[in-house]
């Protein structure tokens, strides 16, 4: 039966999968918008460069070296940029792909580990986290990280599942992809997932297994063209000046300066850590679904931690566990570093709503999201008020204004169950506050940003 059939009458209408298209949409609303500094531009100005002086091996910043982030990013963009032409959407497209491929492995990692209405409501949880419809505006590595890393877990998953062969090599060269966006620090989600599903599942064997050589001796072939890259424009010049000294070495920065370095605050790049800076993150950045997170983590670890191996998985929550832990003791924190987690994160919520049967808990949850529901409203409203742009967009007035009425109606809807309620007043919330966000007050907040104003003219 449809997760969402509910009391319906044939012919059933697919309530979750047309808001699985809303929140793509959604997704896609800011594809237009003129790309954000510093970042933004800084990434697509050095990929623009190599298709420019068809140099894919030298990264250059400002006119010079620059030695920050590995290429693989780069080169996706530079192909983009070269096939669609140096524009805005071009830029952002790639990014935004690679983020829907993770939705597509977060269906099939829980489809795999529970059930297909699991993992279509873990799929909607995902694409309607805030900060995931940030990242596909204001991109930067994690969109392609966060698809590359859950891709990678599915298929390290299926191999130690089904000993699938080419699943391990899948799983390889996505996880050496991911290394090539952000370094080895890319793999700890991976690493941790499987680790502790392992452990507490106490299937020692298969974490001594020697196919994990294997994948670790694949990786390191693939990420070849990394290291030959770093070589070339590093450590064969030494001579070269990169953060204020000479005798740098690319490699060593990818594998341990860029990474280690950043965690224990001795690299050349510093930052000032907080350890509960990921826990309050969260509290936005997963918004409208923050709350019910944290209480699906309260009651899959009340109810399974004493008897972890016999029914329920350990992948998700372990993996999204063990990587915010360790993010948390870094003292280089950012929050659009917990968007690797999001798959797992939503994975393990929606396996909660799938399992709470208590009316009362649902009197709870459906107070509380009324309550975050009201406030999203308020914050569209507030904020419209506050900032007044020069103008409200006919187009965002003809979207926003059905959405509302629909979310006003929805407590009307007497056919649908409580988990279809929640699900769809939530999603029609998140869906009204980006589609204001990205389709008036971006567009018109960006005619303040100099540099892209000044490039325009």
């Amino acid at each position: 039966m449809n997760e969402f059939s509910g009391k319906l009458k044939s012919p059933v209408i697919d309530w979750v999968g047309l808001l699985i298209g809303l929140s793509v949409l959604v997704n896609l609303s800011g594809i237009f918008i003129t790309i954000l500094g510093p970042d933004g531009a800084l990434y697509a100005s050095i990929a623009k460069r190599m298709v420019q002086r068809n140099d894919y091996v030298n990264l250059f910043a400002e006119g010079k070296d620059w030695l920050d982030k590995p290429h693989f990013p780069f080169w996706v963009t530079a192909f983009s940029f070269r096939v669609f032409g140096f524009t805005t959407w071009a830029y952002k497209l790639p990014a935004i792909l690679f983020l829907f491929a993770g939705g597509w492995y977060t269906y099939c990692l829980a489809k795999k580990l529970y059930n297909r209405t699991i993992a279509r409501w873990s799929v909607l949880i995902f694409f309607t986290a805030e900060h995931i419809i940030i990242s596909n505006n204001d991109v930067r590595a994690e969109p392609y990280l966060t698809g590359l890393i859950v891709g990678s877990l599915y298929y390290f998953f299926i191999a130690s599942t089904e000993n699938n062969k080419g699943a391990l090599f899948i799983g390889s060269v996505l996880a050496a992809c991911a290394v090539m966006t952000k370094g080895p620090f890319a793999l700890i989600p991976i690493v941790t997932a499987l680790g502790a599903h392992f452990l507490l599942k106490k299937r020692y064997r298969d974490l001594f297994h020697s196919r994990w050589l294997i994948a670790a001796l694949l990786i390191l072939i693939f990420i070849l063209p990394e290291l030959y890259c770093l070589y070339v424009q590093f450590d064969a010049h030494p001579e070269k000046l990169v953060f204020g000294r000479t005798q740098v070495s690319g490699i060593q920065f990818f594998f341990w300066d860029s990474q280690f370095g950043r965690f224990f605050n001795t690299g050349p790049i510093k930052g000032k850590g907080d350890l509960f800076f990921f826990f309050h993150t969260l509290l936005w950045a997963f918004v409208p679904w923050s709350l019910l997170l944290y209480a699906a983590f309260v009651h899959i670890v009340r109810k399974h931690w004493r008897n972890p191996f016999l029914k329920h998985e350990w992948l998700t929550i372990g993996g999204a566990t063990c990587t915010l832990l360790l993010f948390s003791l870094s003292r280089f924190q950012l929050p659009h570093y917990a968007n690797i987690v999001y798959p797992l994160l939503s994975i393990v919520l929606a396996a909660y709503l799938h399992e709470v049967k208590s009316e009362k808990t649902w009197r709870v949850i459906r107070i509380t999201q009324s309550i975050i529901i009201v406030l999203i409203i308020i914050a569209v409203s507030g904020l419209h008020v506050l900032y007044k742009p020069a103008q409200l967009n006919v187009s965002t007035v003809v979207i926003i204004l059905p959405l509302v009425v629909i979310l006003i109606l929805s407590n009307k809807f007497p056919s649908l169950s409580n988990v279809q309620l929640i699900l769809w007043r939530t999603v029609l919330s998140a869906a009204i506050l980006n589609f204001y966000l990205n389709l008036n007050f971006y567009p018109d907040l960006l005619q303040y940003q100099s540099g892209s104003q000044a490039a325009i003219y």
